[in-house]
């Protein structure tokens, strides 16, 4: 059976060897990730194109996910690359130092306006939280801060103000050049780096469109103030990442839990969406094999509801890319035979406002309670897959599609696999004797096998699924049969 979980992997120096390019797809990757903080364009744009050829050479499609740096709340450097920070003792964050003028007592700040951020009270969190600062009081350009939790802090380590409330804007100057450089490569889905509003996210997609760009947005949810608006960015988003490092340390690890739960539950009732990501794997950068509680935040994850994990450094820079994608496959796998994430209530006693969506539900609703072994959707924007994917089931279903842009968008629904397809004739028991074949040359039904076909009257027609039929593979009539 295959996978219905998906899995997102980034790119990076441990995966331009070709070797390890073709382990990742092996293995089972979904969509890569692009991560724009670092390398030039014209890294990411060889590594796309190296990946697209690769994943048709093995005849998958792998989809590609642009993610944006967003602001720098970083400090900057250290004389010695380095200082170790005593605990109690004072530490002095100058927005007016030199960049590599760091030392024992104080270090310069990337972000400027962090002197109008903070007062004192406020709790600095550096380095992911393994770093506390607590803020005595603002004196011009320099914010001196008492060591609450001290250690080595290296250079360019990222600053964090405990309940959020930085003022940074989601998109720079950078951003904004990443934006054009996804566009042209044709980036299936563009990530928004520390977005405060659905406003952030509107102006991301404006930005897109205008370069050419035709993907979806992924709003990341690691601000403490995103959850005030959380709904509002959903809608304003096609997905959700849950960014757990920035977020975890903005309200605190034992708060991450539920919000990721929530988050989970609320993009798929709003028929989103959602990615779960961060220090899914981390130990497997070095070590060959995961520890037992990575195996079971994957699996938690999936259990919830996601429609994807993802790996970061454990692909990009680690030692095993290829054994930490096998590993995730294995435990998604799992996970998706445990029978509480086979069923669903999901819009049991909703009124649909439109017949596609209405299709797509009764599909699913049959599939669940009937022998029925895929559903073929033939789809033009891939909405009706969507709408299926957001149905807990075991039930594959194959998003069959002549346009690669759909094809590549439903690399990150849950349970959907793309399948090109070609619609030229309008006998409508000919393209349903065609999309079984297709499913019949995958492996995926024999003959005996009941099949869900979903399909508008008209073809080419975006949002046109009228039409819901239950075939038997082996016994369809004939074209032009009219019995």
């Amino acid at each position: 059976m295959q996978r219905r979980t998906k899995i997102v992997a980034t790119l990076g120096p441990a995966t331009d060897d070709p070797k390890i390019l073709d382990q990742i797809i092996e293995a089972g990757v979904d969509v890569v990730r692009l991560n724009f903080s670092h390398g030039s364009h014209e890294l990411h744009r060889e590594r796309a194109e190296i990946l697209r050829n690769r994943a048709q050479a093995y005849g998958r499609q792998v989809g590609v996910l642009a993610d944006l740096q967003g602001p720098k709340i970083r400090i900057a450097k250290f004389k010695a690359g380095k200082a170790n920070l005593e605990d109690k003792a004072h530490f002095i964050l100058d927005v007016s130092l030199p960049e590599t003028a760091g030392d024992e007592n104080q270090v310069g700040v990337a972000y400027k306006a962090l002197v109008n951020d903070v007062n004192r009270g406020d709790t600095l969190l550096l380095d992911d939280g393994r770093i506390v600062l607590w803020v005595e009081e603002v004196i011009g350009p320099k914010i001196v801060c008492r060591v609450v939790i001290g250690g080595v802090l290296l250079n360019n380590k990222g600053i964090n103000r405990q309940g959020g409330g930085l003022s940074a804007k989601a998109l720079t100057t950078k951003d904004r050049q990443d934006i054009r450089c996804a566009a042209e490569m044709q980036a299936d889905y563009l990530a928004v780096s520390f977005p405060r509003s659905a406003a952030d996210l509107n102006e991301a997609r404006e930005l897109f469109h205008m370069a050419g760009g035709r993907g979806g947005i992924v709003a990341k949810i690691e601000r403490a103030e995103a959850l005030e608006s959380l709904e509002e960015m959903i809608a304003a988003s096609e997905a959700v990442m849950v960014a757990r490092g920035d977020l975890g340390v903005e309200i605190g690890d034992a708060a991450l839990p539920p919000v990721q739960k929530n988050i989970i539950h609320l993009a798929r009732k709003m028929n989103r969406v959602v990615i779960t990501a961060t220090q899914m794997m981390e130990t497997m950068i070095k070590n060959p094999i995961p520890t037992r509680a990575e195996v079971f935040d994957v699996a938690n994850a999936v259990l919830d509801g996601t429609d994807a994990v993802m790996l970061s450094a454990e692909t990009a820079s680690g030692d095993f890319p290829g054994k930490a994608v096998a590993a995730m496959d294995r435990i998604c796998r799992e996970a998706e035979k445990q029978y509480q994430i086979t069923v669903s209530s999901h819009r049991i006693s909703t009124h649909f406002s439109r017949v596609d969506e209405g299709i797509a539900m009764a599909a699913m609703y049959l599939a669940n309670h009937s022998d029925i072994k895929a559903i073929a959707a033939l789809t033009e924007s891939g909405s009706t897959p969507l709408w299926m994917s957001r149905i807990s089931s075991a039930i594959p279903i194959y998003a069959l599609t002549r346009h690669v842009e759909t094809r590549r968008k439903v690399t990150l629904y849950r349970g959907v696999c793309p399948v090109s397809f070609t619609m030229d004739s309008s006998d409508h028991v000919l393209i349903h004797r065609e999309a079984i074949g297709e499913l019949q040359r995958r492996g995926a039904v024999r003959d005996g096998d009941w099949v869900i076909i979903t399909k508008g009257d008209l073809t080419g027609v975006q949002g046109g699924t009228n039409a819901l039929k239950v075939v038997q593979v082996g016994n369809m009539v004939e074209p032009g049969d009219t019995n």
